[in-house]
């Protein structure tokens, strides 16, 4: 890393927070940017190690026991040797109130948790004048634990910031969940990787399998990529891992029973929203996040988007407002239905690009516009948007080959990725 150093000296990052695992996560990252880097528990013991380290910069947590933020905040200012210290804080919630209450106290940036990565580097190097370097990969990496799965997702590339990442991720998911064995999905399916990337796809498998604990045997990779088969095919550390391309054969060998009537034959792909995320058994929230600054705002869509024709179906008025709000930056042609029976009775019901549907409808329910379209012999991708998550509900949605089904109340960045999804896919 260049410009660590100033005059010679190693810049020092003082990091308060209560979650272990968030302070190893920012540690293990600091100390690799050449940093050297101090840790306080508590606020007590941030305040302590605030007089004794002396550092350049804190990283500290809004919520902190003993001592909350805003005393240590307060004593920072009050001593004339740690006023001008910048800090970065961040929180799993961010109001106005909370904004107003640490502008007073030289806080720079107010981060909301999950922290991404490259935006908290990016505060850094701006706040201290150093140039700090990360891995610039076009990489996505999803992960979520469902029915004792860890679904791990990876799509574009690999990216050495996100595959470290997805180590702290891992453990966090293990203890929020609670899950001591877990069985792995390994999802690669739209990837281009080849020699060049060995190094880094190593450290994927070997993140994955040491940071479960998972025997071979209980993992198995979903791709299409012919290198990633060979890859693992030719390492005898991963003797008993299947790969295929099939994923009724994955989900069988993990479930230990049929899967088929959960998977969309035609299209063969995954949709993580097709089984509805349990909560943390814990009751506690994810801290790690695994998506970067540039991905927040969703993608830029160019002609797909702009060229799109989207069809929203349901009979709330406030859902049909929120997800045109959400897709109406992507530029396409939206239209609203206030039901299936409108829907349908439109003579243009079958040019949509995209058909967000809702379940429960009166005079025409979302189950009688998939049948209805079925039998008419229209083929058009549907996303079904519906408070309904029984799994039989969820199966029969997928016997008429929806694209994706996301469960109500919905997340507007849910809504805006599926909806890229199916149109870069389709144009």
């Amino acid at each position: 890393m260049k410009g660590v150093r100033e005059g010679g000296t190693v810049k020092k990052i003082l990091v308060i927070d209560e979650s272990k695992l968030f302070r190893e996560f920012l540690s293990q990252k600091l100390t690799e940017f050449g940093f050297e880097v101090a840790v306080g528990v508590n606020g007590l013991d941030g305040a302590a190690k605030l007089r004794r380290e002396m550092p350049d910069l804190v990283i500290m947590d809004y919520y902190l026991s003993r001592t909350s933020s805003i005393e240590l905040l307060q004593r920072k200012r009050d001593d004339p040797n740690t006023a001008s210290i910048p800090v970065i804080m961040a929180s799993g919630k961010v109001d106005r109130e909370k904004l107003l209450q640490v502008a007073r106290y030289s806080v720079r940036k107010f981060f909301t948790k999950p922290v991404r990565i490259d935006a908290l580097a990016k505060s850094i190097s701006e706040i201290l004048g150093v140039t700090l370097d990360l891995d610039s990969t076009p990489c996505i990496i999803e992960a979520h634990i469902n029915d004792e799965i860890l679904f791990v997702e990876v799509a574009q590339g690999l990216n050495k910031e996100k595959i470290e990442l997805l180590r702290y991720k891992i453990v966090e998911l293990m203890e929020l969940y609670e899950v001591k064995n877990p069985r792995i999905l390994l999802i690669m399916s739209s990837i281009s990787v080849g020699p060049d990337d060995s190094i880094k796809l190593a450290a994927l498998l070997q993140t994955i399998i040491e940071n479960t604990r998972a025997k071979p045997r209980q993992v198995k990779v979903l791709t299409n990529s012919e290198y990633v088969r060979e890859f693992i095919s030719e390492r005898s550390e991963y003797e008993g891992v299947e790969v295929t391309n099939n994923l009724e054969s994955a989900m069988d060998g993990l479930l230990g029973k049929k899967a088929g009537s959960y998977i969309d034959r035609d299209s063969k792909t995954v949709h993580q929203d097709f089984l509805q995320t349990s909560a943390p058994r814990s009751g506690k929230q994810e801290s790690i996040g695994m998506k970067f600054e540039e991905e927040r705002a969703g993608f830029d869509p160019g002609p797909v988007g702009s060229a799109a024709s989207i069809a929203i179906v349901d009979d709330d008025f406030v859902i049909r407002e929120m997800v045109k709000a959400v897709l109406g930056d992507m530029g396409p042609s939206i239209r609203e239905f206030e039901n299936g029976k409108e829907f349908m009775d439109d003579p243009k019901h079958g040019e949509f690009d995209l058909v967000l549907l809702d379940l429960m409808m009166p005079e025409m329910d979302g189950f009688g516009v998939m049948q209805a379209l079925e039998e008419t012999g229209v083929r058009v991708p549907v996303i079904v948007l519906s408070a309904l998550s029984q799994r039989e509900t969820v199966v029969k949605a997928m016997q008429f080959g929806v694209t994706s089904y996301l469960i109500k109340p919905l997340e507007p960045e849910s809504v805006l990725n599926k909806a890229r999804e199916v149109l870069q896919a389709n144009f």
